[in-house]
Formats: structure tokens, C-alpha cells, sequence
């Protein structure tokens, strides 16, 4: 099984369970409700359609793990909303928003695209060994940014 043969919403669930796992080692019905903000009924029906494609193992009253696809999956899930979320981060979004944002580019982009973001964003981590260059882009921006603003603060 590939990402193509997914829909958004089932890596939105991966993605959490994964996140879940991480955090407090085990993964519910009720943890995966709470961290989408959504109704345990949804999680349980979604539970059943994910382990119907070998993803997840749920049992009922029980735990949901991740099988190594759906592990795989996860993973590959997580880090384009990471990248997604740093790139915003970069280019000065603030962190509430990078991270909303972050949730709807991981869903949209072509596979390409999202390949030249993530290599933008490790380029980018690449050169926080260069300090001073990473400094000066950074203040440039925000005085760059900041100007603009001000010329177009009634716009948005």
C-alpha cells in the first residue's frame, strides 16, 4: 500500500496514533478522539477501516497499534508536516499557524513540491552551522517583513 492509496484523513489518524505512541507508549480510542478533537464513535469507525487495510491493529475496549506499514506510513506522514511546519516557521509564520497550515499543505501539495520543501528546509538546517549567514538572512527578513507591513497592514 502507498500514500496514493489513502485519503487524507486516514494519515490525519495515522499521524495521530503515532504521535500518541510516542507520548504516552499506547494508544486508545480515547487518546486519538482527544488529540483530533473528534468523537470516539469516529475513531472507532475509522479503527475498523484502517485495520481492514493492514495498517492498524485495534481491539475493541482495547489498544490500537500500528502495523509496520501503518508505522511506515506514520512516519512518512509525520515528517512532511514537520517539514511543512519548519518551513513555515522560517519564513517567520507563527508557530499556532505553521502548525494549522502545516496540516493543510501536507494534504495538497504534489509529491514534488513536497520534495523541494523538505530539501529547502534540511538546506536551510544545514546552514545553522554557518551562524552568521542564517543571523543576517533572518534579521534581513523581518526587517524586510516588517516594512511591508506596514504598507499593507489594512490588506489582511
Amino acid at each position: 500500500m502507498s500514500l496514493h492509496d489513502i485519503s487524507g484523513r486516514m494519515e490525519d489518524y495515522l499521524r495521530s496514533i503515532h504521535k500518541v505512541i510516542e507520548e504516552k507508549g499506547f494508544a486508545r480510542v480515547k487518546d486519538i478522539a482527544s488529540d483530533l478533537k473528534i468523537k470516539p464513535s469516529s475513531v472507532v469507525e475509522m479503527m475498523n477501516k484502517l485495520q481492514a487495510k493492514g495498517l492498524v491493529v485495534y481491539e475493541k475496549y482495547g489498544g490500537i497499534r500500528l502495523t509496520d506499514e501503518g508505522e511506515t506510513i506514520a512516519q512518512v506522514v509525520r515528517k512532511r508536516h514537520e517539514t511543512f511546519a519548519k518551513f513555515l516557521e522560517i519564513i517567520l509564520v507563527p508557530r499556532e499557524a505553521a502548525l494549522r497550515d502545516a496540516h493543510i499543505l501536507e494534504h495538497q501539495l504534489d509529491p514534488k513540491t513536497i520534495l523541494q520543501f523538505a530539501r529547502f528546509v534540511e538546506f536551510m538546517a544545514d546552514l545553522s552551522n554557518k551562524p552568521g549567514f542564517i543571523r543576517r538572512w533572518a534579521e534581513e527578513f523581518r526587517e524586510y517583513c516588517s516594512r511591508e507591513n506596514k504598507k499593507i497592514s489594512d490588506v489582511f
